[in-house]
């Protein structure tokens, strides 16, 4: 009987403490409100940051800090593992307030986010695999960060996305070359040829260049086009004679990745 006291007593306390701090963010200014919500940011209470912005948003929507509680809001999102909810919070910020002095971090924190979800397979599996994962991911991180440098030259925000884009560009040129050879063994050498070519088209620079002449060659020679196929050799010889040999070659993770 004194337990189930003890225990009502607690929950009617834990129940008006939150009662209390629902009502006083009701009572609180912008300001104020917006204080909190960052000092929830800056130690990692990231559900209680989202909740604190969610909540100057709808009592503050016209208020000076209305438009950065939105920004920070994705950012919180995007800490506390909310990855779609912050992509949807920045397009909404993106489509809202297109001229925010601060949206140039927005299409940089959209890339981002991607860019970490093409980047998980580095943290859980070999990076020789890279080929073998979903592009989706990487193609909206490229797009997200092309954005952000089309609209945006002088950001701060530029020489990282520029590396990112590398990167990515690297590993998208790669999954199209893994496809091809899955062509390749199926004796599908149109569909390869037309792999090979993209690669070419649409990632110039890539490394992924090497294979995917070599492929070209060996489809066309397979396609009864002995012509065609040497003069691909001879493109591949002229430009990348040193780099032919794969033991000269670096690794893929090297040859991949941009950073120093």
């Amino acid at each position: 009987m004194r337990k189930t006291t003890f225990l009502l007593l607690l929950l009617t306390l834990l129940l008006a403490a939150c009662g209390g701090k629902d009502r006083r963010e009701e009572q609180i200014g912008a300001e104020e409100l917006y204080a909190e919500a960052q000092k929830a940011l800056n130690t990692s209470n990231y559900p209680r940051a989202v909740q604190l912005y969610r909540s100057l948003m709808v009592r503050f929507p016209f208020g000076r800090h209305a438009e950065q509680a939105m920004l920070d809001m994705g950012y919180a999102m995007y800490k506390g593992g909310q990855d779609d909810a912050a992509i949807d919070t920045l397009n909404r910020f993106l489509r809202t307030h297109p001229t925010h002095p601060n949206v140039d971090y927005a299409w940089y924190l959209k890339g981002l986010i991607n860019y970490e979800n093409t980047m998980i397979f580095l943290r859980r599996i070999m990076p020789d695999r890279a080929a073998d994962r979903d592009q989706e991911a990487a193609r909206q991180a490229f797009r997200d960060f092309q954005e952000l440098i089309r609209r945006h030259p002088d950001s701060r925000y530029v020489p990282d996305a520029r590396q990112r884009m590398v990167f990515l560009r690297n590993i998208m040129a790669d999954y199209e070359i893994a496809v091809g050879e899955y062509y390749e063994r199926r004796n599908a050498w149109v569909a390869a040829l037309n792999r090979a070519r993209y690669v070419i088209d649409n990632y110039p620079g890539a490394p992924a260049t090497i294979e995917a002449l070599q492929m070209m060659a060996r489809a066309y020679e397979n396609l009864d086009m002995p012509e065609l196929a040497a003069d691909t050799r001879e493109v591949l010889e002229f430009n990348y004679a040193d780099l032919i040999d794969d033991e000269k070659r670096e690794g893929l993770l090297r040859r991949l990745w941009p950073f120093d």
